[in-house]
């Protein structure tokens, strides 16, 4: 990244434009210990708008959990505006799945890790509510609109998303600019929504930096080698898999003769 100040100006300029036209009190964001939430969170800061963070565990990773302590700990000693809940969402998945009928289904555990990510959107709007605040997004460009990976109305229900625009590369100059927790800038990208714990590069099949390079640079008819074919590959299934994620909703069209 060329201009990494002014780009971050910039986005600190439309998330408190945005907030001021549309006149509500402040922001509220998901803080999940990834780099993401922390970066989307210390933008939202910079505005000097109240931002309330909220930590949302429901079986987290203690490593997780840690991180994202460290980083809400971090944001309010440098910024008097930020304050911050924790909502333990265990009890509430638990109820949730007792309700449920048994499935052996092979798409039962995607099921319940969409679930626990839509149990967080609704705690987020909950408290956005609750404080006349909006619900800012922690999606960076590649997951938003390159392959898709994200939860349709759970972290992908949002009212503002200020790095969407970002590539992952992106996100991480701009989390070492602001001087970002380390531990945090070198964590393994999780979503935190598996039992198992499995990174994102272990759903995806391949990582962020190779995404990237297919979703920018690749050309299948250029000198491709096995490894990035492969990735081509990977990108291109995600990204017509998850198209109705990415596009609008689809809405039938009455023909005007029959109205």
């Amino acid at each position: 990244m060329k201009y990494p100040k002014k780009v971050s100006e910039h986005i600190v300029r439309w998330i408190d434009n945005y907030v001021n036209v549309s006149g509500v009190k402040g922001l509220v964001v998901g803080v999940s210990g990834g780099v993401d939430s922390a970066l989307t969170s210390t933008l939202c800061a910079e505005t000097g708008q109240d931002v309330l963070c909220l930590e949302m565990p429901i079986y987290q990773n203690k490593d997780q959990v840690s991180r994202s302590k460290m980083h809400i700990d971090w944001l309010k000693s440098k910024y008097t505006n930020v304050s911050s809940k924790q909502i333990e969402l265990d009890k509430t998945f638990e109820s949730f799945v007792s309700s449920l009928p048994n499935s052996s289904s092979e798409n039962h555990e995607l099921s319940l890790a969409n679930t626990r990510s839509r149990l967080r959107m609704v705690t987020l709007y909950y408290f956005s509510a609750l404080n006349h605040y909006i619900v800012a997004g922690t999606g960076n460009r590649v997951e938003d609109f390159g392959i898709g990976f994200y939860t349709k109305y759970g972290d992908g229900g949002v009212d503002i998303s200020p790095i969407a625009d970002l590539l992952k590369s992106e996100v991480f100059s701009l989390a070492k600019f602001y001087n970002i927790i380390g531990e945090i800038i070198d964590a393994e990208p999780n979503d935190g929504l598996w039992s198992d714990n499995r990174s994102d590069e272990d759903q995806i099949g391949a990582s962020y930096d190779e995404i990237e390079k297919a979703m920018i640079n690749y050309d299948e008819n250029g000198n491709l080698s096995q490894r990035e074919k492969e990735v081509l590959k990977i990108y291109r299934s995600f990204n017509t898999a998850n198209k109705h994620k990415m596009d609008p909703i689809p809405v039938c069209k009455i023909p005007k003769k029959y109205l």
